[in-house]
């Protein structure tokens, strides 16, 4: 019995793939036809035109991986480590090149995105 459902999944999981697809291209194509004609006044698309659009999307965007816990903040505790292992002179050297880096593009957006440790490291000199 077992080996049946072992030969099975060769076929199921291709229908599977194949139905799902199916389903969010035609979720796609009905509310891209319901409502960007209306808002945007482009034209309708087919359901082929919506798998390709799905395609393109997860192609440009990722496939799922997601941003849960543990994902994305790799740079933030990296440079956090980084960081408690320096000396107060290899910071300030740090800290200097970094906002020589990129001729201040950061500065409209609030500071670098890493002064936060900066700042987490002074005190902590200051504590000390």
């Amino acid at each position: 019995m077992r080996s049946f459902f072992y030969r099975g999944r060769f076929l199921f999981i291709p229908l599977a793939v194949a139905a799902i697809l199916s389903l969010v291209s035609f979720v796609v194509m009905s509310l891209w036809n319901c409502l960007l004609p209306g808002i945007l006044h482009v034209g309708v698309i087919t359901f082929w035109q919506a798998m390709g659009i799905f395609i393109l999307c997860k192609i440009l965007f990722g496939f799922g991986k997601g941003g849960g816990p543990g994902r994305g903040h790799w740079m933030r505790h990296r440079m956090e480590e980084k960081f408690k292992n320096m000396t107060p002179e290899e910071r300030e050297k740090f800290k200097e090149k970094l906002q020589n880096c990129g001729h201040g593009r950061w500065g409209r957006h609030g500071g670098h995105p890493y002064s936060k440790y900066w700042d987490d490291a002074k005190n902590e000199e200051k504590e000390s």
